[in-house]
C-alpha cells in the first residue's frame, strides 16, 4: 500500500501511543470513540432538521476544486483531511460562544475556522487538545480561529478543569453540551464520533473534513491552515 494512503488510514504513531495514555486516565483504550456519544445523550436533545439547499450552499458548491487543492496539501500528520463533497453551508452551526451566549458560525463571517469537537471522556480528543491549542497560539489571527467545541452533556466542571490540568490557555472554551451539534454533523455524513474536525472557509463553506485524532502542532498543519487561507 503507497505510504499517503497507508497515512491517511491509520493515525500517526505518536497520537495512538497518546491517546492510549490518555485512555488510562479516563478508563478508555480506543483510539478512536464511537461508543460514548448515545450514552451521553440526553433524552429530550433537540434534533437536526434536515433542510432544502439554500442559495448559501449553492454558493458553497461552486468551490468544489478549491476544497480539492486544500485536500490535497494535507500530509503527514494531517493527511485524513478529506475535501468536502460537496463543499455546502455550515454557517448556521450553532453552539455556546466563551461567554456562555448562543452563536453560530455566521458570528464569525470573514474567518476561516477549524471547527472541532470534543469531549472529556474520548482519549484522542484530550490527547490532541494541546496540539490544537498550539496551533491557535502559532497561527490564530483576525484570519484564522481554531474552534474547539465540548460536547460533554452537563455543567462545564470537567472539561474547564481539564483544560486547566493540561495547560490548555490558547483556546477560547466554547460549548454544546446537548450534542445537538454532534448529531447535526452525524446526519450531513460529516461525524462518525469523536473527534471531528472540520475546515470551514471565511465564508463559512466546509471545505475539508477529518474523523479522528491527527498532529495539530506541526508544519503539515501549518501549511494546511495557510492554503485555507489562499497561500
Amino acid at each position: 500500500m503507497p505510504e499517503d494512503k497507508q497515512t491517511r488510514l491509520f493515525p500517526p504513531l505518536r497520537l495512538i501511543v497518546l491517546a492510549a495514555l490518555a485512555g488510562l486516565a479516563v478508563g478508555a483504550a480506543a483510539v478512536y470513540v464511537t461508543g460514548g456519544l448515545e450514552r451521553n445523550m440526553p433524552a429530550d436533545a433537540p434534533q437536526a432538521i434536515d433542510a432544502a439547499a439554500t442559495p448559501q450552499d449553492t454558493a458553497c458548491a461552486a468551490k468544489a476544486e478549491t476544497a480539492k487543492a486544500v485536500a490535497a496539501s494535507a500530509t503527514g500528520g494531517v493527511a485524513a483531511m478529506l475535501p468536502a463533497d460537496p463543499p455546502r453551508s455550515l454557517a448556521s452551526l450553532a453552539f455556546n460562544d466563551p461567554s456562555g451566549k448562543p452563536m453560530t458560525l455566521a458570528d464569525r463571517s470573514g474567518k476561516t475556522v477549524l471547527l472541532n469537537l470534543w469531549a472529556t471522556w474520548c482519549a484522542p480528543c484530550r490527547a490532541e487538545m494541546p496540539a490544537l491549542d498550539t496551533l491557535q497560539r502559532e497561527k490564530g489571527s483576525d484570519a484564522f480561529e481554531v474552534i474547539a467545541v465540548n460536547v460533554d452533556t452537563g455543567d462545564d466542571t470537567k472539561p474547564r478543569k481539564f483544560l486547566e490540568e493540561t495547560n490548555v490557555h490558547s483556546l477560547a472554551y466554547y460549548r454544546e453540551n446537548t450534542l445537538s451539534l454532534f448529531e447535526s454533523l452525524k446526519k450531513q455524513g460529516l461525524a462518525l464520533g469523536l473527534p471531528v474536525t472540520l475546515l470551514i472557509d471565511k465564508e463559512g463553506c466546509l471545505v475539508a473534513s477529518m474523523n479522528g485524532p491527527a498532529e495539530w502542532s506541526g508544519a503539515d498543519a501549518h501549511r494546511l491552515v495557510d492554503k485555507a487561507l489562499g497561500g
